[in-house]
């Protein structure tokens, strides 16, 4: 029978895998959705989708309310990441073409890491670093061979940033709230928060939602179910598993599943380059999630027998 750290490292690892997956096809669904709704329309029409779905889950599992502890982190990341990341990477994405927004928005796995240092007392393991720099790497040349000729706007950019910085803020945020709540309830409340946050969009998400075109409206539901309320909790369950940091370096997989996801769903055949930097991506999220296997004990390393206890043993 598999010992019990090793099966919930199992665990961990596949409920990360689900989120990168979902996380991964928002961004086929955000380029739908995005040509009927407004970035802050489509943000809270995914939040309150997603937060319907998690509403009905924590009724059925019987989840209460948080502990009072919980609060302070479910607010922080309900407004940096759930709220204000959403608006501004649905608005950024319509200023500047798919590959510089993943490059920019790929910032925040290495301000993740950072931020955990600082703040939660995350270790930067060398196996780590050197995997986040080599997906950082292919991000970088997936950004580059899926850039549209340049024509990237400043404020697009500055927009993708200042996602990122929400996005890392809001993990860093999440970490410690899980540690006296469920990922359940850190993420259904964390939600709850994001939609009010989003609330001023509501005029113009009634109003769009009356003329938009019903897959555009089909793809908003899709991400507030899945890559939001499903997706967001496996993360959390992953992330109360592990540090920030590693988890943050697993969410470099997900520029090379877009590449996948867009040749299968859209026809959009890659380049060379553009493989070469998705693989770059997935070699660097094995390198990160690698741990460090204990050194074979040598004939070197046995210490010799004392003189008394070698007479003994004759």
């Amino acid at each position: 029978m598999m010992n019990t750290p090793r099966r919930t490292e199992l665990l961990a690892a596949g409920a990360a895998t689900v989120t990168v997956v979902l996380w991964a096809s928002a961004f086929v669904s955000i380029r739908s959705a995005g040509t009927a709704y407004s970035p802050g329309a489509l943000a809270l029409g995914r939040l309150l989708a997603g937060a319907l779905t998690l509403g009905v889950i924590c009724l059925v599992r019987r989840e209460g309310w948080p502990p009072r502890a919980a609060w302070r982190g479910i607010a922080v990341s309900g407004v940096l990441w759930f709220g204000f990341y959403m608006v501004a990477l649905n608005w950024g994405e319509q200023e500047v073409d798919a590959g510089t927004a993943a490059l920019v928005v790929n910032i925040g796995p290495l301000l993740i890491a950072l931020l955990g240092a600082r703040f939660l007392g995350d270790r930067l393991p060398p196996r780590l670093l050197a995997g986040m720099a080599v997906s950082f790497a292919g991000a970088v040349t997936v950004g580059l061979s899926m850039s549209g000729g340049g024509g990237s706007s400043l404020l697009g950019v500055v927009l993708c940033l200042l996602a990122a910085v929400g996005y890392a803020g809001g993990v860093v945020a999440q970490k410690p709230a899980l540690g006296r709540a469920s990922a359940l309830q850190v993420t259904t409340f964390g939600c709850l928060v994001g939609a009010v946050v989003c609330l001023p969009f509501a005029g113009q998400l009634v109003h769009q939602a009356a003329d938009a075109p019903v897959p555009a409206t089909l793809n908003m539901v899709y991400l507030g179910v899945f890559p939001t309320a499903l997706a967001f909790t496996t993360w959390a369950y992953a992330l109360a598993r592990t540090t920030a940091g590693r988890m943050g370096a697993t969410t470099y997989a997900v520029p090379a599943l877009v590449v996948l996801m867009s040749w299968l769903a859209l026809g959009e055949v890659p380049g060379a380059l553009t493989l070469a930097g998705g693989a770059l991506c997935l070699a660097g999220v094995a390198v990160s999630r690698s741990r460090r296997r204990p050194r074979a004990a040598t004939a070197e390393d046995t210490p010799e027998p004392r003189p008394e206890q070698t007479s003994r043993s004759a």
